[in-house]
């Protein structure tokens, strides 16, 4: 158990309390204009501690607004801070912010990132699609920039003595084990935090492992191709982090009318589309339920099924996460899904895997010196995702490491909980939640 004793954008919040996105000044490769993150700081104003968490793969800030919300009205003197990367800044939210301040309404929305493909052009001051060959410079945006980068953001939320724990989902969770073992030109990484929460993720067989041969051909591979990933395959980069959230707001906004205009979308891959027509939420909920959708396991859901009957077929509750939920998760601002997710981040995790400087950290350049001096309690989520691997590799940290088995949790929530639930379940249906109050505050205090 834990035993540790300049505003963008500001959100309605309790006068005791704050939400507000900051950003925090940070240097890495590229120009000045990327040289911050932005973090999404949510509890009471006086805090003495703070949990730090960083998104997974293609994942944002957004994905942990639910998970803050609950996690600082239970557990007395915590803020949440969450982390959207540098690449952040490429991304044009403006539209989703006015969908969502009721300042335009959903088909205007719609029309200015996706309807313009095929309606015309309209409106004429349209979303434009990112040009990636523009950003050669993100090829280097890998682990070591975003650990340098979440570093800013722990020393932030350690002034004045506060205590912070540091945490993330899936790739997050792997960060979260690289940052305590990483070398701050002399500094070990977890002197710097109180405690690691890893959310279905980490390192030391968690997830995939590159060896030397593999490393190096995926780096000369990263030179000749775009620095992003491409999640969806339409040659579109950030059509993932579009289609989410304008299938999001819909489904927030508008849950039982028609998704005709998504299903209709010619950039919108046919194994996203239902056979029959569906209502906004039915459309995010099929595509994220893992019995319907044709993502990965790592994007899905346990949350339910499209009904039996109706046109528009509307969504059916029956696991963890109710849709609704998914809707809050996706249709909001900050968003939940990294436009623009560099693929080198990648390639490090995968080369960090062993948490030593063997031959893949040092050809990546990763400074993985401190594992075995680990010494501050460790938390561990697993869900059906990696068959036991998450848990197997928390356990082998654990014992690499010389935090006392007394002072880690490590819990399956397998078989009930996929990928996304920890972010998404319904309180009452969170093993997640529960075990990490557990963790974070064992005496209910």
């Amino acid at each position: 158990m834990l035993t540790i004793g300049a505003a963008a954008l500001i959100f309605a919040a309790p006068a005791s309390a704050i939400d507000k996105v900051v950003t925090i000044d940070s240097a890495g490769p590229g120009p000045e204009t990327f040289d911050h993150v932005s973090v999404h700081e949510i509890g009471p104003r006086r805090a003495d501690r703070v949990l730090v968490l960083m998104p997974g793969t293609q994942g944002g800030a957004g994905d942990f607004t639910l998970l803050a919300d609950e996690l600082t009205k239970r557990v007395a003197g915590l803020q949440v801070w969450a982390i959207d990367r540098r690449s952040q800044v490429l991304e044009d939210t403006s539209m989703f912010e006015r969908s969502l301040a009721g300042q335009a309404t959903p088909q205007e929305m719609f029309d200015y990132y996706l309807g313009w493909v095929t309606n015309g052009g309209t409106p004429a001051n349209h979303f434009q699609f990112f040009d990636a060959s523009t950003a050669p410079f993100a090829r280097e945006w890998g682990m070591k920039t975003a650990l340098d980068d979440a570093r800013k953001v722990v020393l932030a939320a350690g002034e004045g003595g506060r205590q912070v724990i540091l945490g993330g989902h899936s790739l997050g969770a792997s960060l979260t084990a690289a940052y305590a073992a990483w070398d701050f030109n002399g500094k070990p990484g977890y002197k710097d935090v109180d405690g690691l929460v890893l959310i279905d993720g980490g390192l030391l067989g968690s997830f995939d492992a590159y060896d030397l041969a593999q490393a190096q051909q995926q780096i000369a591979d990263l030179q000749t191709s775009s620095p992003f990933r491409d999640l969806i395959g339409n040659q579109v980069v950030e059509s993932a982090g579009l289609f989410a959230e304008v299938g999001g707001i819909f489904a927030r906004l508008d849950p039982t009318g028609s998704a005709a205009n998504l299903q209709a979308y010619p950039l919108l891959p046919d194994a996203y589309k239902p056979p029959v027509t569906v209502t906004n939420r039915g459309l995010l909920g099929f595509d994220f339920d893992r019995d319907s959708s044709p993502l990965s396991a790592d994007l899905h859901i346990n949350g339910g099924g499209l009904a039996a009957g109706g046109d528009p077929r509307d969504w059916v509750d029956g696991g963890v996460t109710p849709v609704a939920r998914l809707a809050e998760t996706f249709g909001a601002e900050p968003n939940s899904v990294e436009w623009y997710f560099p693929k080198r981040l990648t390639i490090d995790t995968n080369g960090a895997d062993q948490m030593k400087m063997n031959d893949v950290a040092k050809f990546l350049g990763l400074r993985l010196m401190h594992t075995n001096e680990i010494d501050v309690p460790i938390y561990a989520f697993q869900t059906t995702l990696t068959d036991g691997d998450v848990l197997r590799g928390a356990n082998r940290l654990v014992k690499r490491a010389r935090t006392p088995k007394s002072q880690s949790l490590l819990v399956n929530g397998a078989p009930q909980q996929s990928h996304l639930d920890p972010l998404t379940a319904a309180p009452g249906k969170s093993e997640f939640l529960s075990s990490l109050l557990a963790f974070l505050d064992p005496h209910g205090e």
